[in-house]
């Protein structure tokens, strides 16, 4: 088992109902007989998503994770019923009980990670894919886990679409992903009673591990635990928050 020790708090409250892809210039266009020009197409989202970052995620502050979230189309991640509200800084029903975590979350919990280029991250929870989509655009090597079948086929279907090379898996998360440790950073989407050992032993050393912690149906607290060198975890209050329950199998 490990030791936890709880550093000052410094989060904000944050109420919640609940790796790179590179932009590529459009080719040169081919000139014959007659002068032609190309026209990227349009992304009608774009302010949508730049109004996103600027304005509703105002508690992160981290160049890198800005970037990803300017640039992922979150749109593509949640059903076609809620297409006007992707933007939105609230949580969507993706199926299955599920939801896509608030924008703000995301950017809280992927700024906490402390990750960029080259690191390796596991992910728990895989849920619409977006999360991860958020990581491989940082340049991480992504590996996530998804326990309802459905949702890790549907989220590997949509990363693999986008271009975002990201290992999807079914399975219980609780175990992680031993064949791929260690990792530098785990991020757990959905909130357990505690913390799973399994995902602490897969840690690297300095490794860090965000995860909501709670009772299901009532707030939770967001912790970002970092592994020092002595093997113990230090801990790091980072709000209150409102996730789905951590899913078993049975």
């Amino acid at each position: 088992m490990f030791l936890v020790t709880v550093a000052a708090c410094g989060g904000t409250d944050i109420g919640v109902s609940e790796p790179s892809r590179p932009e590529t210039s459009p080719a040169p266009s081919t000139t014959i007989a007659a002068e032609t020009t190309t026209t990227a197409p349009t992304d009608p989202f774009r302010a949508d998503r730049t109004e996103m970052v600027d304005v509703l995620i105002v508690a992160v502050d981290d160049e890198l994770t800005m970037a990803a979230m300017r640039t992922v189309p979150r749109h593509e991640f949640v059903p076609d019923d809620y297409l006007d509200q992707a933007y939105n800084d609230h949580p969507l029903p993706i199926g299955h009980g599920q939801t896509i975590s608030q924008p703000s979350i995301v950017a809280l919990m992927t700024q906490a990670l402390e990750v960029g280029p080259g690191d390796k991250v596991l992910e728990i929870g895989t849920g619409s894919g977006y999360q991860a989509a958020v990581l491989a655009e940082m340049g991480v090597e992504v590996y996530t886990i998804e326990i309802i079948e459905e949702l890790a086929a549907t989220a590997g279907a949509v990363l693999q679409r986008l271009g975002y090379d990201v290992a999807t898996v079914h399975g219980d998360g609780y175990f992680g992903w031993e064949e791929h440790a260690p990792f530098d950073a785990v991020i757990v989407t959905a909130a357990p009673d505690h913390v799973p050992q399994p995902l602490v032993d897969q840690l690297a050393p300095g490794g860090r591990l965000v995860i909501p912690i709670g009772p299901v149906g009532a707030v939770q607290t967001l912790w970002a635990f970092e592994l020092d060198d002595e093997g113990e975890l230090v801990a790091t209050n980072l709000g209150a928050v409102y996730f789905v329950p951590f899913t078993r199998a049975e």
